[in-house]
């Protein structure tokens, strides 16, 4: 998850200094949803979840140190981290790969994209950090016609495909709070972007290391993991929390917040084509169709059609902070 306090907009970067780390990005958020589904293959959701968490997290403790940044100190930080890290970690990167043992990787990359669609209604009626206006109300009104359309309503519901799909919406519904608790609770913080993400995957590794061996037992050693496995952990926790977290604070950095956010629209795009040619998953005509129509009522919603062009902003003015990495993935 991504949580900017202020909208950042670089002077004009040219497009090579951005466009490769940006596709870079969501071509690694959206094969997060093949590692999953390769990792539930031989893993508990839990167990995966937590070995993914913890790689991410030693990541990212490496980059700390080699950037001399230090971890959070206040415990009220680390107070609103424990709930973020349960939202916006455990339990969606859990419920995902419950989902992806019922349904295709690739489905479960489409419903990752309803996630904002969450979030809107939420920070109106329950955080009141935004506003529900017309647009809002309209985006809304879309996006729940396409997951209408992707659900296949009008078929019938119920049955294992039609639960691991609950669950994977249930893993944006997640997000969908985490995002404006972030936004109500830490975004006003001073601490890097970096060290809050950092902080953020210790304490959900430690959640899952105590509810991880209580509900599904003790979790495997890495030499007892296939190669192919252990690969796909690795993938998840170094390249698809780590790495990528890197790149896509460069990204806000560089386009800014709002320009950076839009790679949102393309993780269900990689996840459907990744899907597709590494595993041999096909949709059914309603899910991508019912998928464009979640992105636009998104689009619709986050004020992107049709808006006008922003006022740029001087340089070490309105500068981001990122405190949480964007879950996509995720």
């Amino acid at each position: 998850m991504s949580g900017v306090t202020g909208d950042f907009t670089p002077d004009r970067p040219a497009l090579r200094s951005w466009l490769p780390g940006f596709i870079a990005l969501a071509a690694i958020w959206g094969s997060s949803f093949l590692f999953i589904k390769v990792g539930v293959a031989e893993l508990h959701p839990l167990h995966l979840t937590l070995y993914r968490v913890a790689s991410g997290a030693l990541t990212l403790l490496v980059v700390l140190a080699v950037l001399r940044d230090r971890l959070p100190r206040e415990l009220r930080v680390w107070g609103h981290l424990t709930v973020i890290a349960a939202f916006g970690v455990a339990l969606p990167f859990t419920l995902f790969g419950y989902g992806e043992q019922r349904v295709e990787s690739m489905l479960a990359g489409i419903w990752n994209a309803t996630t904002p669609l969450v979030v809107l209604p939420l920070a109106v009626l329950v955080f009141r950090t935004e506003r529900l206006t017309a647009r809002g109300a309209l985006g809304l009104a879309l996006g729940f016609t396409g997951v209408m359309v992707v659900l296949g309503v009008w078929q019938g519901v119920g049955g294992a495909h039609f639960v691991g799909q609950l669950m994977c919406f249930g893993a944006a519904a997640c997000y969908g709070f985490a995002i404006p608790y972030q936004k109500k609770f830490i975004a006003g913080s001073t601490l890097s972007g970096l060290s809050l993400s950092a902080a953020q995957l210790i304490v959900a590794a430690v959640q899952l290391a105590i509810v991880a061996p209580v509900v599904a037992g003790a979790p495997p050693l890495p030499t007892a993991l296939s190669p192919r496995v252990l690969a796909a952990v690795l993938a998840l926790g170094a390249l698809g929390t780590g790495l990528a977290f890197v790149i896509h604070l460069r990204n806000i950095r560089t386009v800014g917040a709002t320009t950076a956010s839009t790679v949102t629209y393309l993780i269900p795009v990689f996840a459907v084509l990744i899907g597709a040619v590494v595993l041999g998953e096909r949709l059914t005509w309603h899910q991508p169709v019912g998928a464009l129509i979640v992105l636009l009522g998104v689009a619709v919603s986050q004020g992107l059609l049709g808006r006008r062009r922003r006022r740029r902003v001087a340089p070490g003015v309105g500068t981001p902070t990122a405190p949480l990495v964007e879950p996509a993935t995720r």
